[in-house]
């Protein structure tokens, strides 16, 4: 077999698995409740131990479908249905409900969907497709949450986008996209409960420099940090209060390994596009694009390199 073909099924592997592991680090519900904390208004004036109580059942892993049928069926399936059935549909990468204390003492509940995403520039707007996925989690209620004409059981839904390679210009950001009520003539005031019940979160990871407290610092001591997995293990329990157990220590441990080739590699190919795709919409060159991008060094020079001999 081909030496390039061998290391592409290597790394096609290695992707898989370390796609699976980060799913599984990121659904634990003390990482979930920090995610929340900052992404979520009804929770930020909960501590975390509150937030974890109030995350109902345990997250579900690529195991609900998004599009029309395959939701309904997934979810009525979880209780004996086996990952493998999966492959092949698009699935929430995890997907999970909670009750949010509310402002007028009423418990708000909520669908939560949290996305791992590598490439921030695929070959779609980011934002349609998490559009996509809330629209579909507010449509996928009706004959599961609510029946008829029986809207007002319609529950608020979350999509959280974990963006671990952005851009320079989204890095180290929480951003908001949400339904507000703009008054074009007159000035009229309605329930906010009623129309804000669909709320698009992204959430950029920086250049791996310390963000004391907040859960961009965690997201990428667990995600990206180059630190070994007793280094990371350690900062996670001190500086951000994680109860580790020996399973999710082990998690930790076989992320550390995966992400050495894999991380570093995604992380390559995902500015190696936005260089592409610079040069593409502003007619920039090779150059240029990596100084407005601010890449330097050997990396510069191997993106340059690779840009002139795609073949190589």
């Amino acid at each position: 077999m081909d030496n390039q073909l061998k290391k592409n099924i290597r790394l096609i592997d290695s992707k898989a698995r370390y796609d699976e592991q980060c799913k599984k680090l990121l659904s634990n519900k003390q990482i979930l409740a920090w995610i929340l904390k900052y992404c979520a208004e009804e929770f930020k004036e909960c501590t975390i131990d509150e937030i974890v109580n109030y995350i109902s059942g345990e997250p579900q892993i690529a195991s609900v479908g998004v599009d029309a049928v395959e939701t309904a069926e997934s979810i009525k399936a979880l209780a004996n249905e086996d990952i493998s059935v999966n492959e092949g549909k698009i699935t929430y990468d995890i997907r999970f409900e909670a009750n949010a204390p509310g402002s007028d003492g009423e418990i708000i509940q909520l669908i939560i969907n949290v996305e791992a995403q590598n490439a921030f520039k695929p070959d779609y707007p980011l934002l349609k497709r998490a559009v996509y996925y809330c629209s579909r989690m507010i449509s996928a209620q009706k004959g599961m949450e609510f029946f008829n004409s029986e809207y007002n059981k319609i529950k608020k839904v979350y999509s959280i986008w974990i963006c671990s390679n952005p851009p320079q210009s989204h890095r180290s950001t929480i951003t908001r996209y949400r339904i507000s009520e703009e008054n074009v003539i007159g000035s009229v005031k309605e329930n906010k409960q009623h129309y804000d019940l669909m709320n698009i979160i992204m959430l950029c990871l920086g250049n791996g420099d310390k963000e004391t407290d907040t859960v961009i610092g965690l997201l990428e001591t667990l995600l990206t940090c180059r630190a070994d997995s007793q280094n990371r293990i350690e900062i996670l329990e001190k500086e951000y209060d994680i109860k580790m157990s020996s399973d999710y220590e082990s998690e930790v441990a076989e992320m550390c390994n995966l992400s050495d080739g894999v991380y570093n590699n995604g992380k390559f190919e995902a500015k190696l596009g936005s260089v592409k795709s610079l040069m593409t919409t502003t007619g920039a060159t090779a150059e240029k694009a990596l100084d407005m991008l601010q890449i330097t060094g050997e990396e510069r020079q191997i993106i340059l390199e690779k840009i002139q001999s795609p073949n190589k």
